[in-house]
């Protein structure tokens, strides 16, 4: 079983080409029912995220594994506390209650799993989907701005969706207010992507439930929260990568200085994305973030055809790869580090971010063992990883 689970990662590590028939991609490994049951508890349990997730089945080679390393690396990582683990029962409810709402989990690697955001460097293990999945294998472009739109940027939304739709692209978006709604409204009959803060059943704002029902005919709604997780401030960043991970592009549409909009824009450049923008009246605040995209050096756009220019060499594309650090073979047995080699990484370490190939590099041991030493930080809740290999304490 953990063979099988080691190749669905694997599969998340190979370039992908973006564009085509879902038929002539490359087939991802099924993961069985108890795999994805050991796959939900795991990034379920306190401290496992994305990234910790994958670092976890790197070194053990299996969820069920990993769950029964986590008391032990936790209290090796200096704390006196077990995490909390998430337990079959709760897993069983959680994808059963999905499944009563027309929701599945699709794991990173499987065939169905969007092939762009599962090159992202946290891309969820496993994503809650219900909708119609021939969306997900659509090239897509997101599409996000102003909650307080304008009737200039409702109208200029509608149109940019329209021709994208005609070029044969789906949109993304968070299926906020203003800008998001208006792009999901305008591409109800081409496909479109809502991706929620929240759990399946925790829409957000509870006024877009019926959009979310007409999504549903031509479209999917996803998120990697847990069924039943009402969102919170700090959800929204977290979403807004998916957002831009399961795009080629992402467009601005109207954002004011401290939007969040431009976080989207941010992590898409961070995620190698294209940024677009549509210029706004100098006198209108809602245009401030988005004018100042544009002096930044995100392409300008007035129509899809601006759009469609840029991303169509893109789509034939192969994408890079990110290769697991143990991507096949067997799972690595624990080894606890010496105490000394234990001292030497965690002194290195502080709340200034640092390269976990500096790390290796000044501690003077193996990459193996600051591996080992970082899962047991990190389960402990002493460490946050960031994008680009970066560690620090928190």
């Amino acid at each position: 079983m953990r063979h099988v689970e080691r190749t669905v990662c694997a599969q998340a590590s190979t370039g992908w080409v973006i564009g085509g028939d879902v038929s002539e991609r490359r087939q991802g490994v099924q993961l069985t029912d108890e795999q994805r049951i050991d796959w939900l508890r795991l990034i379920r349990s306190q401290n496992v995220g994305p990234r910790t997730f994958r670092a976890l089945i790197n070194h053990f080679g299996g969820a069920r594994a990993a769950l029964e390393a986590l008391p032990a690396l936790a209290r090796r990582g200096g704390s006196s506390a077990t995490p909390q683990i998430y337990s079959r029962e709760q897993a069983e409810r959680e994808i059963e209650a999905a499944s009563r709402l027309g929701a599945a989990f699709i794991a990173i690697g499987e065939a169905d799993y969007p092939h762009r955001l599962q090159m992202i460097d946290d891309a969820p293990p496993l994503l809650a989907v219900r909708g119609n999945r021939a969306a997900l294998a659509m090239p897509a472009v997101a599409i996000v701005g102003s909650r307080n739109a304008s009737a200039a940027g409702l109208k200029i939304t509608q149109r940019l969706v329209q021709g994208l739709s005609e070029a044969g692209f789906a949109s993304v978006s968070g299926l906020a207010r203003g800008i998001d709604a208006a792009a999901h409204r305008a591409s109800l009959e081409s496909g479109t992507i809502a991706v929620l803060a929240g759990g399946q059943n925790q829409i957000y704002p509870p006024e877009h439930a019926e959009l979310v029902d007409a999504i549903l005919e031509h479209g999917i709604v996803l998120t990697e929260m847990p069924f039943g997780w009402e969102p919170r401030a700090r959800d929204f960043p977290r979403r807004n990568r998916l957002i831009s991970g399961l795009s080629l592009g992402v467009v601005i549409v109207e954002a004011a200085k401290r939007s969040g909009s431009l976080i989207t824009a941010r992590l898409a450049l961070e995620q190698g994305r294209e940024v677009f923008a549509v210029p706004g009246s100098p006198l209108d605040p809602r245009a401030e973030g988005t004018n100042g995209l544009l002096k930044q050096g995100a392409t300008p756009v007035t129509e899809a055809a601006d759009i469609v220019a840029v991303l169509q060499p893109i789509m034939g594309m192969e994408l890079p790869a990110r290769e697991l650090e143990s991507a096949g073979g067997e799972p690595a047995e624990y080894m606890e580090p010496a105490p000394d080699e234990r001292s030497r990484i965690v002194g290195l370490l502080s709340p200034v971010p640092i390269s976990i190939d500096d790390l290796v590099r000044l501690s003077k041991t193996s990459p193996r063992v600051v591996r080992i030493v970082l899962l047991e930080l990190e389960i402990a809740g002493r460490l946050e990883r960031h994008g680009g290999g970066l560690v620090s304490l928190m």
